[in-house]
């Protein structure tokens, strides 16, 4: 094994859209486990809306990224050397030190994932994070009920794709997704079973939102915020239910947004609107991974992935490629 490896470190903090001069690769030292810790070798990495957030020197829900220090996010490697019981080298681990070639970590901090049950790039996407975000924001947040019209932004997306086929599998009367080009869109409907779905470039979103929910819409489950929020306000139906899960329509904006124009309605329907965060639904864990895991090996629910090869010099390109929207599904970054 050689004894230094890559690492990608925030250089600057970005002022609307970032660039690839925001980051930079270091060499450094591979570290040595402690004791109860453990050194894995990533083999992919995850790239994910939230962490743009978290390049801005503000208080959130979760620590911002330091200038100068390596990032962090979701990671599946093998481990290559363990002081920790309960982990053997050759192991695979999920955990949350990606963005680096190596890491060394706390034993506590990883979770074993089986490659024989599913490719490692899953335990990142559709039995990771981003599933368990879509079965607890529409299951949990949304209360969905069968017969509920559900309308998904960023359909096409990491959570967008699993939330509409969870809503399709529990019996929706109607499924409608937005998504940013035509190969989306036909991916929606013709792979993932999708009721309806629009590109939002083609035209305003509440125009096309209208046509393609002509009874309304009880669930929004929203990924992009801005004009896709206001949208899904004019068509809810009385009693309808938003989950906040995301606004990535204004992660990127210099100057504040402005809010939806039509907020009165929100009390003249009697709306619901909650924020979710996956971090507190770690309960339905196991009920999550059993559901759908089924789901998936009965082909009842698709997934896509978009793989950048390369290793952690792409890891840059990949986020920003997955900012503009260039991934179908989950975007990931192959070691």
């Amino acid at each position: 094994m050689t004894s230094t490896a890559l690492e990608v470190r925030l250089a600057s903090r970005p002022k609307g859209w970032p660039t690839e001069d925001n980051f930079e690769i270091a060499e450094v030292e591979i570290p040595t486990p402690g004791e109860g810790q453990i050194l894995v070798r990533n083999v992919v990495m995850s790239v994910d809306p939230y962490m743009r957030g978290r390049m801005n020197d503000v208080k959130s829900y979760v620590p911002p990224f330091q200038v100068g220090k390596p990032l962090e996010g979701g990671a599946v490697g093998e481990v290559v050397a363990s002081n920790a019981e309960g982990i053997a080298v050759g192991d695979n681990v999920l955990h949350g030190l990606g963005w680096r070639e190596y890491a060394v970590l706390d034993a506590e901090h990883a979770v074993k994932v089986d490659p024989d049950v599913a490719p490692l790039g899953a335990y990142l996407g559709v039995l990771g994070m981003p599933g368990l975000t879509a079965y607890a924001g529409l299951l949990v947040t949304a209360e969905f009920k069968e017969g509920d019209t559900v309308f998904v932004s960023g359909a096409a997306g990491a959570v967008g794709q699993i939330v509409g086929q969870i809503a399709r599998l529990k019996g929706a009367a109607r499924v409608i997704g937005s998504a940013g080009s035509a190969e989306k869109v036909k991916y929606l409907t013709e792979e993932l079973g999708f009721d309806a779905a629009f590109n939002y470039k083609d035209g305003p979103v509440a125009e096309q939102l209208a046509a393609a929910a002509p009874n309304g819409i009880d669930v929004y489950f929203d990924n992009v915020g801005g004009e896709h929020l206001e949208a899904a306000i004019d068509v809810l139906n009385v009693n309808g239910r938003i989950t906040m899960c995301g606004a990535i329509s204004q992660y990127n904006e210099a100057e504040k947004p402005a809010g939806p124009s039509n907020m009165i309605q929100i009390l003249a329907k009697r709306l619901t609107l909650r924020g979710m965060l996956v971090g507190d639904h770690k309960a339905l864990q196991q009920q999550f991974v059993s559901e759908v895991g089924a789901w998936i090996a009965s082909g009842e629910l698709k997934y896509s992935e978009t793989v950048v090869e390369g290793g952690v010099r792409q890891a840059p390109s990949a986020f920003l490629g997955m900012l503009r929207g260039d991934n179908k599904g989950k975007m990931l970054v192959q070691f």
